[in-house]
């Protein structure tokens, strides 16, 4: 891409408001100190009846039903075909959703298609980029699930392709969408917990499943799985089962558990903080445990550094990912500020806190502090000296100490849905949408990069702004 071409700060800042605006998020009371959190997302009906969106899904896995499933609860959407390359697979397809669904193999007979308003990209990771690029040339409205991206020298061209046909393209990571981290930004920018200066945030598992030991079906072979088409641009291998149906297991197809994990984190931080990403990146880890075949780590750990912005104080973020938590695996957030934390579950939220403390004159006279080490006679001269200058300041109130809030989302709640709501709003409407191009690879790059410094051994410097690594 040209220099011409090169993104600037101020359209980066431009994406980052429309990616991450929200209203205040409207809130009932429960109980004492707790918040039921209100979805106001209502879908754009159709006009009439001849007023449908027409999706096809391109990729059939686990996430292709389950966004396809997601997709056809928002009114005025049908689908109309699916591509897989395993045969399973699109017979499942027509088994679920009807003989009306035509299925194919290859994805390129869907992009030619003019029904077809809109594909959601649900395969491998090594594909995202060309499927993608593929659609939006076609005409066709993109849905590309995270990370969008397998290498971080392809955003560029996804970013000058979306640029340049003007396609609706939004990435797949729902917390962009989510009310949580609505009320999480809302917070932020109230200065609920004074100035952010850390965020911690983990996404751990626990079981097989958990760490992609995916089942493969007993019919898996040549015949039933289109090889050749799978394997693309990465390096050829005879026909193996377990790379096709475990393929985020290897570096030649995925993006190891930052590329999958890592993605979401980075999402719902940035939306949260207004971040266009950080500067600085560490990420250090191993295989220690699903000694498998696969070639990926199972335990990473990334160390990023945020530098002061217009949207925030410079902090630094701690991200987590253990597919060995004996502990039982779990996922969460901490934004840490200088007056308190919100912390962030699946469902709920809580923010509390006491703040930065100044010591009294008892704490600092006679607790855990260097005066009780002094002899007696300087001690007694600073005791002296302290409460003379205390005692001639003013007296201050002292401030009440608030009481944590928790807020929770509905029952029932889904963000993904929400996240398809703003998606096909974007199409209806042809406005921005939720998570585009660029807010997708701001995600999705320092993830990669936590990957290539777990690779390299060394830090990695990357600037946000101008889309490029600098070291």
């Amino acid at each position: 891409m040209s220099n011409a071409d090169q993104p600037s700060r101020r359209s980066f800042l431009k994406s980052a408001a429309v990616a991450s605006a929200a209203p205040a998020v409207a809130t009932t009371r429960l109980s004492q100190n707790v918040y039921a959190l209100n979805t106001e997302q209502e879908p754009t009906p159709p006009a009439g009846p001849n007023d449908r969106i027409r999706i096809a899904t391109i990729g059939m896995g686990i996430i292709g039903f389950i966004d396809t499933d997601t997709a056809l609860k928002v009114p005025g959407v049908e689908l109309v075909a699916a591509s897989d390359l395993y045969e399973g697979r699109r017979i499942h397809a027509k088994e679920v959703y009807g003989d009306k669904v035509e299925t194919y193999v290859d994805y390129r007979e869907i992009l030619a298609r003019k029904d077809v308003d809109a594909v959601l990209v649900c395969v491998p990771d090594h594909w995202h980029t060309q499927i993608s690029i593929d659609a939006m040339k076609a005409g066709k409205a993109v849905y590309c699930e995270k990370p969008m991206v397998r290498l971080v020298s392809e955003g560029p061209e996804v970013i000058a392709v979306q640029k340049q046909t003007g396609a609706v393209f939004q990435v797949g990571s729902q917390y962009a969408s989510s009310v949580l981290y609505d009320k999480v930004k809302e917070l932020i920018k109230k200065g609920a917990i004074g100035e952010i200066n850390a965020v911690e945030a983990r996404y751990n598992r626990n079981s097989d499943v958990g760490a992609w030991q995916y089942s493969i079906p007993t019919d898996a072979s040549p015949e039933t799985v289109d090889w050749d088409r799978f394997l693309g641009t990465s390096p050829k291998l005879p026909f193996d089962p377990v790379r096709f149906f475990r393929w985020r297991n290897y570096w030649d197809y995925g993006t190891a558990v930052a590329g999958d994990l890592f993605v979401h984190l980075l999402t719902g931080i940035h939306h949260a903080t207004g971040s266009l990403g950080p500067n600085r990146i560490a990420g250090m880890g191993g295989l220690r445990y699903w000694k498998d075949g696969r070639d990926v780590y199972d335990v990473i750990m990334g160390l990023l550094d945020y530098p002061q912005t217009e949207a925030h104080p410079g902090f630094t973020l701690s991200l987590q990912t253990n597919f060995e938590d004996g502990g039982g695996g779990d996922t969460y957030f901490r934004f840490v500020g200088s007056e308190g934390v919100i912390n962030v579950s699946f469902t709920s939220l809580t923010v509390s806190g006491p703040g930065i403390q100044t010591a009294t004159a008892d704490q600092l006279l006679k607790g855990y502090n260097s005066v009780r080490t002094f002899s007696n006679a300087q001690q007694k001269a600073f005791a002296e000296k302290l409460l003379a200058e205390q005692a001639a300041k003013p007296k201050k109130a002292k401030p009440h100490a608030s009481e944590p809030e928790k807020f929770v989302v509905p029952k029932g709640y889904d963000e993904r849905f929400d996240h398809f709501v703003n998606f096909f709003k974007s199409v209806r409407n042809k406005q921005p949408v939720y998570e585009d191009a660029v807010f997708g690879y701001r995600a999705a790059a320092p993830a990669l990069l936590c990957n290539d410094s777990y690779r390299q051994g060394k830090v990695i410097g990357w600037d946000p702004a101008q889309l490029k690594v600098t070291s």
